[in-house]
């Protein structure tokens, strides 16, 4: 898989105006990333995109005819999905389809600077990520790293972050990426002592330090609780 890196193509779809310029002019500050096109609706930015990869897209979801989610759907190949909207409800929806980020409108020069660095971080994982295997025993993960292999041991791994076809492997003492989706990694022997609590957590037991009605504390980091996975957490509690 080739690696992605910066500059970061990206597009904008909004039906208004002010809401496109400001945005743009936000954006166009980061080096990182690169303009690939500006669009009033969602069938002229699909129309536009067929043969064009983009890394990155800020798209609005009131759109006039197909919405900001609905051409989500189309175009779950997008790394990087940011909806800018003044209807915070559809939040939900909206990280159901692998959103990377949900911000309100009006846009700030503030709040898009965090996801700005979580974007780089991010992107920056899945240009290292490498395939990982399993080393002999079940006691190791090996990473690829270029030309170099890690040796990461299971005790020592706090929890697992699904990055969409990655996963974050999150140790003591550093953060790796590999390409393997969360669900198949959960399927491998080794990774039988780790428990899913939401649909991109999944956190090794014995380094649970408290569970609350919506969150589990692991190595003083706070991890959200998936409706669908509280009964399943409940039990450790």
């Amino acid at each position: 898989m080739d690696p992605i890196k910066p500059p970061y193509s990206f597009v904008i779809v909004d039906d208004e105006e002010i809401d496109r310029l400001t945005a743009l002019s936000i954006a166009v500050k980061y080096p990182l990333l690169q303009i690939s096109g500006i669009y009033t609706t969602a069938e002229e930015a699909l129309a536009a995109l067929q043969d064009r990869p983009i890394q990155i897209m800020l798209l609005d979801i009131d759109l006039p005819g197909l919405n900001g989610l609905e051409f989500r759907r189309l175009m779950m190949e997008v790394p990087v999905c940011i909806f800018i909207t003044a209807y915070s409800e559809h939040a939900v929806e909206g990280f159901e389809l692998a959103a990377f980020d949900f911000i309100e409108k009006p846009l700030t020069s503030d709040r898009f600077a965090l996801t700005m660095r979580r974007v780089e971080e991010y992107m920056g994982l899945l240009e290292k990520a490498s395939l990982f295997e399993i080393g002999l025993g079940g006691d190791f993960v090996y990473i690829k790293d270029g030309h170099d292999q890690i040796r990461i041991k299971f005790h020592e791994i706090l929890y697992l972050e699904a990055l969409r076809d990655y996963s974050k492997i999150v140790t003591l003492h550093k953060v790796y990426c590999v390409t393997s989706n969360l669900g198949n990694l959960l399927k491998e022997k080794p990774f039988e002592s780790f428990v899913r609590i939401h649909r991109s957590y999944a956190v090794q037991q014995n380094f649970i330090q408290k569970i609350t009605p919506k969150t589990v504390f692991v190595n003083d980091v706070e991890l959200p609780i998936g409706r669908s996975y509280k009964a399943l957490v409940k039990k450790m509690g």
